[in-house]
């Protein structure tokens, strides 16, 4: 019958070097993706948390969903907004996505009137 078919004849299994090489690439992937994915997000939410902390009454603010405004007052956990004379909305502090430099708000008013 072995001419037809070839015999198979056990061969020597992998050595504790081989696992190590088989692991490799897996242990390669998570690096890279701790260096261009998680690491950079994490500096991002240090930025945004250090910046929330230090608002102050009179920072001029963009919320997440697009309200310019100026801070009139500050709570734990919200803040009061002036989006326009008269009119203030209270927010989340989580909900604040940049400062704008001051003066900002004036000229975005004065573009409007023109």
């Amino acid at each position: 019958m072995s001419f037809f078919i070839a015999e198979a004849w056990a061969q020597d299994g992998p050595g504790a070097a081989a696992g190590f090489t088989s692991l490799l690439p897996l242990v390669l992937i998570f690096v890279i993706f701790y260096f261009l994915l998680l690491r950079p997000q994490i500096r991002r939410a240090k930025e945004l948390k250090k910046m929330v902390g230090s608002l102050a009454k009179g920072d001029e603010i963009i919320s997440n969903g697009g309200l310019l405004g100026r801070i009139t007052r500050l709570d734990e956990n919200f803040v009061s907004v002036e989006v326009a004379d008269g009119v203030v909305v209270r927010i989340q502090r989580s909900a604040i996505a940049s400062l704008v430099p001051k003066g900002t708000l004036k000229k975005e008013r004065k573009e409007e009137a023109e």
